[in-house]
């Protein structure tokens, strides 16, 4: 038995479904890590997380297999062992794993046991529950390993401890919320050092993957509840760490404590890091998007650029007779701050086109939104159009905010493929604008000094549809917005509590009728990154044909 190990965290982005490319990547850092005992690797690294019902076809499950079967005969070259997070078909029963792979062999397999199924969560309906799992012993020393959820919740570490456990080590697929990187080291892993007695590992990745975006942000906590070590947020990181087992049990030598970002700073790089792998994981050479002059577009703009390069954002400027001249000139002026291609395309004439066109259809009509929107759906086609002739996947730019009530246009300022804005409100937009025009982040490639003029920032926002018009025309002034909606949404009060927030009840019932109709909008949107505990389609599952009012 011995009284040291050497474990190596590798904290790893991943790409659903490439099991030869995640396997040979975990190769590459088991190679980086040398002569230690052990290298770590998150939930699922083998397939991917979350691969959803892709993890359904037999297919998958027979590749995912062998794929294990060789990483395991890898460790026969006297190397260090290494856990996998990976799946595995037993029967009938599909399940989540880990597997500990040493001397060429795969030793031991644990099941996870707590399978959530909530907010964006649906194991139950995919994974079987695995039993209660007993401690692995490697090197004679019992470890516990709790996969993501097992450490989340009390039974399975307490299970662990009265079995034996010398040590705990949770791989997890645990990705972003606001806060939640303090939540899971001060109120959840720090709860479970505590209950046990044991120092804990928490391993996890980075990277995007469709609307998720992981933070890492991994720890070690010894037993009496202090860091050992902080990993890096939203970077691939190897950490070796050190452990020797004393008189009170396995303690981890001290190491780097990395600080994590705090607000806004942590909400940019999430909007970053998930569009640059959603862009080049399906292989896009670039970005195009619509530049108003407006804060929306002029923070996407900002976002694509420290995402992938200002070389590969293409922004295009579609003025109307609505336009004015200053949405011009910042549209300009943001452009050249960012350093991106920018090209004009006025709209005019498919505007009098259409207005030719419907004459005979619309002689007894007045005036209304519907010319409004009609702009809207050139400027997208048009869009579309860039998109589909030169291959760049076309950014939507709406906030959470518009998209809350409505404020958007379907097949126009919609269309698109992926929106880095999805689950942001307007006043969030504000704080991350500011917030880059004085900082740039850690993982971006964009300029280093401001990203728009402060004039985008300052001035009214408005959509330029009709004469003199403003956002505030149509819905309360942001601030309020945002708070009603934080009430409706992500806390799911009723009408009379956000009325008792200090709100008129009738804007408050008009703001939750408009929420309620918009849902058929919000089935018809782009993808986008997840931000908070309730976004839109992943967390917030409501229906498109429902008469419930709260008020």
């Amino acid at each position: 038995m011995t009284d040291t190990l050497s474990i190596a965290m590798a904290q790893l982005n991943q790409r659903v479904g490439d099991l030869k490319g995640n396997a040979d990547a975990m190769l590459e850092w088991r190679a980086k890590a040398g002569a230690v005992d052990l290298v770590l690797f998150p939930e699922q690294q083998l397939i991917g997380y979350p691969a959803e019902d892709l993890v359904l076809k037999p297919a998958f499950q027979k590749a995912a297999a062998l794929e294990l079967e060789r990483l395991a005969a890898v460790t026969a070259d006297g190397g260090p062992a290494m856990l996998v997070g990976s799946i595995l078909k037993d029967g009938d029963a599909l399940y989540n794993i880990v597997a500990l792979l040493e001397g060429g062999k795969i030793v031991a397999i644990r099941k996870k046991h707590e399978l959530p199924n909530y907010g964006t969560f649906d194991e139950k309906r995919i994974f079987a529950q695995g039993p209660l799992p007993d401690p692995v012993e490697f090197r004679g020393v019992k470890l516990g390993l709790p996969i993501c959820e097992d450490g989340w919740l009390p039974s399975v570490c307490t299970h662990l401890t009265a079995q034996g456990a010398e040590l705990l080590i949770s791989v997890n697929g645990s990705p972003y919320e606001i806060d939640k990187d303090d939540r899971r080291l001060e109120e959840v892993f720090a709860t479970r050092v505590i209950e046990t007695g044991l120092p804990l590992i928490f391993l996890n990745r980075v990277g995007g993957q469709d609307e998720l975006v992981f933070d890492g942000c991994s720890f070690v906590l010894n037993a009496d509840g202090k860091a050992a070590h902080h990993l890096p947020d939203w970077e691939e990181h190897l950490r070796i760490t050190h452990w020797r087992k004393g008189a009170n049990g396995w303690a981890c030598e001290g190491g780097e404590l990395a600080v994590w970002e705090d607000h806004p700073a942590d909400i940019y790089s999430a909007m970053v890091l998930a569009l640059r792998d959603y862009v080049d994981r399906n292989r896009f050479p670039g970005v195009v998007l619509g530049l108003s002059g407006g804060i929306d577009s002029a923070i996407c703009a900002a976002i694509a650029a420290d995402a992938l390069g200002p070389d590969r954002v293409w922004c295009v400027m579609l003025p109307s007779r609505f336009t004015g001249q200053l949405s011009l000139d910042l549209a300009v002026e943001c452009a050249a701050m960012i350093g991106c291609r920018l090209d004009t395309i006025p709209i005019n004439p498919a505007v009098v086109a259409f207005d030719e066109m419907l004459a005979g259809s619309f002689a007894d009509k007045d005036v209304d939104i519907t010319e409004e929107n009609v702009q809207s759906r050139i400027r997208g086609v048009t869009l579309m159009a860039l998109s589909n002739k030169f291959g760049h996947m076309l950014l939507t730019t709406g906030n959470k905010s518009e998209m809350s009530v409505g404020y958007a246009t379907i097949y126009g300022d919609m269309a698109g493929g992926y929106n880095p804005l999805k689950d942001a409100y307007k006043m969030t937009v504000f704080a991350i604008s500011r917030w880059r025009n004085t900082h740039k982040p850690r993982i971006g490639l964009g300029p280093d000094g401001p990203v728009m003029p402060e004039a985008i920032i300052t001035r009214p926002p408005s959509a330029e549809l009709r004469p003199d018009q403003k956002d505030s025309d149509s819905l309360p002034d942001y601030p309020v917005l945002d708070d009603i909606l934080l009430g409706l949404v992500e806390q799911e009060l009723s009408v009379d509590e956000v009325t008792a927030r200090g709100h008129p009840r009738e804007v408050v019932e008009r703001i939750e009728r408009l929420l309620y109709i918009a849902e058929y909008k919000r089935r018809q949107a782009p993808p986008g990154v997840k931000l908070g505990s309730r976004n839109f389609g992943r967390d917030r599952r409501y229906p498109i044909t429902n008469a419930f009012r709260s008020g």
